[in-house]
């Protein structure tokens, strides 16, 4: 009950559940402890790099730069130019408009509250599982999320029947949010032939696409990742992309993205930056630099754009030597060979994780999403062991 004071009148909220799982890792004493629940790419160390073309643009950065002057709302024009050849292709024609963000998350939010300022209450599509970010965010700037069951973690399928029922009722205001590769929590993406029947459903019902791209080369390669996005803008009169580097440039704790705008349409363009630079404004004012200003100096460069691209490619093989260890080593995960990206969620309940948990030391999220990034070489027997003997404790 309220105290009469206005912070008594808020109401308490759940600690954020992967960070809890930070805390019970950290203090587990287990030599063969695992972390596979924090989303980020880890190398066959275990270690989180910092790229060698970021290190490399980080050093070059620190000798050249001459001024730690604003941005503007806009943010880096060069990072924010850079990037769009390798999102739309580098022979794409429709007009865009993009600005910098702080990180992906950041741009989500302004895409949400673009679409709620044209349309206040607005309907938004989104397929579960998701990422947990995507319904707080909707939910906060007043979107009306309309859920569909994207994927059944009992079978591994991608429940596409389902998907394109549920977006056949949509229409002209109506907004869905599309993963464009190495979904997250899954792994499972859409096949090129379902992108298109999207694209199809997207045009015909007057859908606008919010994409969210986070995670482009870790799974198929920088462009087989946005092969089926493109299908879907060349479809759209209007688009809106959030884009991240967090993942694919290592940069997360830079917090480095863009929010990008498509219309076929320019006086439609022209309306959605006047709101999306006014929004920005009012959001954070002026975003970050220094991420931006590295991924731009890596994309101004050749050589250093190269490696960069060679290094991402290592990063990918090295997730895919790992989907494919595991299916070696846990036949009945077979599904997750076929599956992209770091992330895979799997066919247990919350008490089989808590079992993990607490009698192999397996940390994982309670959705059992794993990370399997975080898996090495020489811990993919043990982890396989150890969830084959889980199953069979847990089991009726």
């Amino acid at each position: 009950m309220s105290d009469g004071h206005l912070f008594g009148r808020l109401a308490p909220q759940a600690p954020d559940a992967l960070l809890s799982l930070i805390g019970l890792y950290r203090d587990d004493a287990r030599a063969t402890k695992l972390d596979l629940g924090v989303g980020v790419y880890r190398d066959a160390t275990g270690a989180t790099p910092v790229l060698r073309a970021v290190k490399a643009a980080e050093a070059r950065l620190l000798t050249t730069q001459a001024t730690k002057s604003y941005l503007g709302p806009e943010g880096d024009i060069g990072f924010v130019a850079g990037l769009q050849p390798i999102i739309f292709g580098a022979g794409a024609t429709t007009p865009v408009f993009g600005v910098q963000t702080p990180g992906g998350t950041g741009a989500l939010r302004l895409a949400a509250d673009l679409i709620a300022a044209a349309k206040p209450g607005a309907r938004i599509f989104m397929g579960t599982p998701t990422w947990p970010n995507h319904p707080q965010i909707f939910d906060v700037t007043g979107l009306t999320t309309v859920a569909y069951r994207y994927f059944d973690p009992a079978t591994q399928a991608v429940r596409f029947d389902e998907m394109m029922s549920m977006l056949a009722t949509g229409g002209a205001g109506d907004a869905v949010l599309l993963q464009a590769c190495c979904h997250n929590p899954t792994g499972a993406d859409l096949t090129l032939d379902q992108w298109r029947a999207v694209a199809e459903i997207v045009a015909a019902r007057g859908l606008l696409p919010l994409i969210d791209l986070a995670y482009q080369g870790l799974g198929l390669g920088l462009e087989g990742d946005a092969a089926g996005m493109r299908l879907v803008l060349e479809a759209a009169p209007d688009a809106l992309i959030a884009y991240s580097c967090d993942k694919n440039f290592g940069l997360y704790r830079e917090r480095t993205g863009a929010l990008y705008a498509m219309s076929d349409n320019a006086a439609r363009l022209e309306l959605a930056a006047s709101n999306i630079k006014a929004l920005a404004r009012a959001n954070w004012s002026m975003p970050p630099d220094h991420g931006a200003a590295v991924v731009r100096i890596i994309l101004e460069d050749a050589a250093l754009a190269a490696d960069w691209r060679a290094e991402l490619e290592e990063m990918r093989l090295r997730i895919v030597a790992v989907r494919q260890a595991l299916v070696v080593a846990a036949p009945s995960l077979s599904a997750l060979g076929h599956q992209h990206g770091m992330f895979a969620q799997l066919p247990v309940t919350p008490a089989q994780v808590a079992t993990l948990r607490e009698q192999h030391a397996v940390y994982m999220a309670g959705s059992g999403r794993i990370n399997l990034a975080g898996l090495t070489p020489a811990t993919i027997p043990a982890f396989a062991t150890a969830y084959a003997a889980c199953l069979k404790e847990t089991s009726p």
